[in-house]
């Protein structure tokens, strides 16, 4: 069977639209009709006409598309591709802390559960969260699950006191310096592009640090022509694609998320002939969930 002919077959019967977060395998993403940050296809399923989304991502990617979307059939191809991040984090220790701390404004990373995002006052992007920061007005702030991108921030923002849950994202904590330090030895004219989900003492060796889509676009519109990328590798699929002039490197050898890698194409073909698996969400769990991300939105045009 020619999977790709299949799916883009059933696609167009059933009107559906599928997106496709960047990590995902080069396959899936040529036969997405987006590929992007997890929040923004999220943006894009809740704006699109089609009522039928396939989300090639992970479980809470596809979380926050319904979140935003409870009118539209959101559907996970892989039911076990997780977010071992997110899964650290879990709503009985939340709402512990919260007690521990009812004067702390509790911030959620949206690499975060339902049931987390929930009990957060606000949720954040890796793309806004700087910017919301500093439209935040609390001095103490609750950051979950990444202590990584929470200390980041908590670097950028002194004047605030940072309580961080231990999470970290398994994929980019593995990375050390000394192994950006190796690859920066073999290619010492090359710029290291870095996610703030690094461990700190990385973050400090790159030239650049942002979100995925940030990482795509510095590396487009900068005139280097080597790049050390320390993020998930599937992101060079798109790099390259814009950029045949430039040559990327990944430390370590290969960046995997292996849950971002459970994807395949006979996964997306099943999910939209047999219309598995929804995504299904509580009502009021889902209003909980959807005020966090309306203060994300509400922060980010406030002005500073």
């Amino acid at each position: 069977m020619n999977y790709k002919e299949e799916i883009l077959r059933l696609k167009k019967e059933k009107k559906a639209r599928i997106l496709a977060h960047y990590y995902q395998l080069p396959e899936i993403q040529e036969i997405a009709d987006d590929v992007g940050d997890s929040y923004h296809l999220s943006v894009i399923a809740s704006q699109c006409e089609e009522q039928l989304i396939v989300f090639c991502g992970v479980k809470f990617m596809a979380e926050s598309a319904k979140i935003l979307s409870p009118e539209k059939t959101v559907l996970l191809p892989v039911l076990d591709a997780g977010c071992p991040m997110a899964d650290m984090a879990d709503a009985e220790g939340v709402q512990k802390l919260k007690e521990e701390h009812p004067d702390a404004l509790v911030v959620c990373y949206i690499n975060s559960t339902t049931e987390v995002k929930a009990l957060c006052d606000v949720s954040v992007t890796s793309s806004s969260a700087e910017r919301i920061f500093g439209n935040i007005d609390n001095k103490k702030i609750i950051f979950l699950p990444d202590k990584n991108l929470g200390q980041y921030l908590a670097d950028k923002f002194p004047e605030k006191e940072f309580i961080l849950w231990p999470g970290f994202c398994v994929t980019h904590a593995r990375v050390t310096a000394e192994d950006v330090l190796d690859l920066k030895r073999l290619h010492p004219d090359a710029e290291v592009i870095a996610h703030p989900e690094c461990e700190p003492e990385v973050c400090a060796l790159a030239d650049y640090v942002g979100s995925t889509s940030g990482i795509l676009k510095h590396a487009t519109d900068s005139s280097k022509k080597e790049f050390i990328v320390v993020t998930e590798e599937g992101i060079l699929y798109e790099m390259e694609k814009q950029n045949p002039g430039k040559k990327f490197f990944v430390p370590c050898g290969s960046m995997v998320c292996q849950n971002m890698k459970k994807t395949k194409l006979e996964d997306v073909y099943n999910s939209l002939l047999k219309e598995q698996y929804k995504i299904e969400i509580d009502e009021e769990l889902r209003q909980k969930a959807y005020r966090s991300l309306l203060n994300m939105h509400k922060l980010s045009e406030k002005k500073s």
